[in-house]
């Protein structure tokens, strides 16, 4: 059981969610760990600091979802499949954007606050993006 959920390829769309999730954890942590330090340490302007956050995200997640989450391929040259993962990465990266700036100037929340509800949102929208264009 261990290496079908952790080792194993697999075709199977409950464990590819499964390790999504996991792998999604581990990038959104860096994300939102590198936002903290952008603001709170450097003193960044919120919104310019959760678009480089964003981006260092994304890039840990494309490791780690053609390392570990999906096995199939729609490309077979990766530089046209990581061109569109960042593609898909930065409409994500709008939404991101548009989800946290929503949350924190209109709903009046901690930035904090808005990047989770802007992950849990985004997070859905990329795996659906990134399963059915890139990973069939």
């Amino acid at each position: 059981m261990v290496g079908r959920l952790f080792r194993d390829p697999t075709d199977s769309i409950s464990i590819q969610i499964f390790r999504y999730v996991i792998a999604g954890t581990l990038a959104y942590v860096i994300d939102y760990s590198m936002l903290i330090v952008y603001v709170e340490i450097f003193g960044m302007y919120y919104l310019t600091a959760a678009a480089i956050a964003f981006l260092i995200g994304a890039v840990t997640s494309y490791i780690l979802n053609t390392a570990w989450v999906f096995n199939k391929r729609a490309f077979k040259d990766m530089r046209l499949e990581f061109a569109v993962f960042i593609s898909l990465g930065v409409a994500g990266l709008f939404l991101n954007h548009w989800c946290i700036k929503l949350f924190t100037e209109a709903v009046n929340l901690h930035y904090l606050v808005s990047k989770l509800i802007s992950a849990m949102l985004v997070s859905a929208v990329n795996f659906a993006a990134r399963k059915y264009i890139l990973f069939r």
